[in-house]
């Protein structure tokens, strides 16, 4: 049985319950099993009139909703190959992508983004809306005939550097990745007989986050969709969720947020907080004081609970994490409300994931050891190296990068890595991110851009530069005072190598986005355009420190 044959039966099995359900200031939109069923069977009973081919692409340009889920699976079950796009991505970017994978079909969300086709690819096939589609008369259709090495989905890479590139999965690679999930999950709830509860907010067109959703489906969670991030502080306890998928710079606002408010309020609450997370800390460096247990013990009766109930409802049982390398302090800090934080590490070209917490061992820092059948290794420069059934066949159309990236039967991820005696990795930085040095010293920037943001809360980014140049400079953006730069700066160069030190910065004002190019579309920084935009001031920066 395939993967997809798996989640309809679940489906008929949850025929009468709630699987998915959509909150909003309107009420609360849910769909059943067997409603979710009748949704997949109206959009292929569309595909099939269609006269599409199998192998057809068939792009899905549209916010996450109940419907994108159905129209997912349709496409699949129909022999077509998803082509999962982000509606926030820049304007030519997904052009780009769209004229890549030379789609039979477009669906979209809504008219303006089907205007916003036709304007950007006139050429482009018509494109059809989701609420056209689902007008469909349902007819009886098929069970999905798909075999392990069937392209289900072309998920194009975020592209920190340079055009996207589409990633080809298999119908093999989604089944064996969702083996290996529900496996982590079940550990982490404990096989209980309740339906999980779970809340989800992250787009569906990012690999983790779909393999996110059909493990749910997979396993008849209750799935509480979020599609107004404006609501995410309200609907995220109201969910009560028992786990969720997160990103870091959701956690770190989180966090941000829940002393901005213990601040606002004052009084005993904030006093007990400051004593009961200074103990935790001095706690976790190994230089605990007398007293130090009274303060955590009366924060874990009178304020944590609260902060934990407020925050995430009553049943959290941990957060998951990926996307990009979580601070130690943060998953600490998480720890010390009570909440466990998990760690995943993976890429679109491995299913999404790589490694997951143990949940019964999670090591703060380390984002856990290799799933069920992966095998993970350090080649050259302590590239991570991956081999198993969760690797990708392809990029589209790119001969030549897939055989770059897939040789020896290996996956270079280009990230850097460590692993412990007991298999448990750590995530040092991207390859193509190192800075080398006119000494010629070889610098991961991430670990030192993540102390130096530690002291600078309110700053957004801190960027390192310094390629060819005699030491480090850092890029900050945000509203911040000079002075506060250098405060952090005082901080964290006493505890680096001399050749690691951040001897000069820039304060940017302006945040990095999506929308102005220096942001991927999941977030993470645009290196050679934050360098190429702000040439003049990295110039200048080393001119003035020369001058002085």
């Amino acid at each position: 049985m395939n993967f997809l044959e798996e989640i309809f039966a679940q489906a008929e099995k949850a025929a009468d319950v709630a699987v998915l359900q959509r909150r909003g200031e309107h009420g609360t939109a849910q769909v059943t099993g067997g409603e979710l069923l009748r949704l997949v069977g109206r959009a292929r009973s569309f595909l099939a009139g269609r006269g599409l081919h199998k192998g057809d692409r068939c792009v899905l340009l549209a916010p996450n909703s109940i419907r994108w889920v159905a129209i997912d699976l349709a496409i699949m079950a129909e022999g077509l190959i998803v082509v999962p796009l982000y509606a926030r991505q820049a304007p030519a970017e997904l052009v780009a992508m769209m004229k890549d994978c030379s789609p039979a079909l477009i669906c979209c969300g809504d008219t303006a983004l089907r205007t916003f086709i036709t304007e950007q690819w006139p050429e482009a096939p018509a494109p059809f809306l989701l609420d056209d589609i689902f007008l469909t008369r349902w007819s009886e259709t098929a069970k999905p005939q798909l075999e392990d090495s069937d392209p289900v989905t072309i998920i194009y890479t975020s592209g920190t550097s340079g055009e996207s590139k589409g990633v080809v999965l298999t119908a093999g690679n989604v089944g064996h990745m969702l083996g290996c999930t529900a496996s982590r999950l079940d550990a982490l709830m404990g096989h209980r007989d309740r339906r999980d509860r779970v809340f989800h907010y992250l787009p569906f067109c990012f690999a983790a986050s779909w393999i996110t959703l059909l493990t749910c489906l997979l396993r008849r969670s209750c799935v509480t969709l979020n599609t107004d991030l404006a609501r995410l502080a309200k609907e995220m306890p109201s969910a009560s969720p028992d786990y969720f998928l997160n990103v870091p710079a959701l956690l770190e606002r989180m966090r941000k947020a829940v002393e901005e408010q213990l601040a606002q309020k004052g009084g005993v609450g904030l006093a007990i907080y400051k004593r009961a997370k200074r103990a935790w800390e001095r706690r976790q460096r190994g230089r605990k004081k007398l007293g130090d247990f009274a303060w955590t013990a009366l924060a874990n009766l009178l304020v944590f609970p609260a902060i934990r109930k407020k925050m995430v409802g009553s049943n959290l049982e941990a957060l998951i994490c990926g996307s990009a390398p979580l601070g130690v302090e943060t998953q600490l800090y998480f720890m010390m409300l009570g909440i466990p934080v998990l760690q995943g590490y993976g890429l679109t070209e491995t299913t999404g994931i790589c490694t997951l917490d143990d949940p019964q061992h999670a090591v703060p820092g380390r984002v856990g050891p290799a799933v069920s059948g992966v095998e993970m290794k350090r080649g050259e420069n302590d590239e991570i190296l991956v081999r198993g059934p969760n690797i990708f066949s392809g990029y589209w159309n790119r001969p030549e990068e897939t055989a770059r990236v897939l040789r020896d039967g290996w996956f270079h991820t280009g990230d850097q890595g460590e692993v412990d005696a007991t298999g448990n990795w750590r995530i040092v930085g991207r390859l193509k991110n190192l800075i080398i040095l006119g000494s010629g010293h070889n610098i991961a920037p991430e670990p030192i851009e993540e102390a130096v943001l530690r002291h600078l809360p309110d700053a957004q980014h801190v960027v390192l530069v310094g390629n060819g140049r005699g030491y480090l400079a850092a890029i900050v953006t945000g509203k911040m005072r000079s002075a506060a730069v250098q405060a952090a700066l005082d901080q964290v160069n006493p505890e680096l190598p001399h050749y690691k030190q951040v001897r000069a910065f820039y304060v940017h004002r302006e945040p990095f986005s999506i929308e102005n190019g220096l942001l991927t579309a999941n977030g993470k920084l645009k290196r050679d355009a934050i360098a190429g935009e702000l040439k003049s001031a990295i110039d200048e920066i080393y001119r003035v420190k020369q001058a002085s």
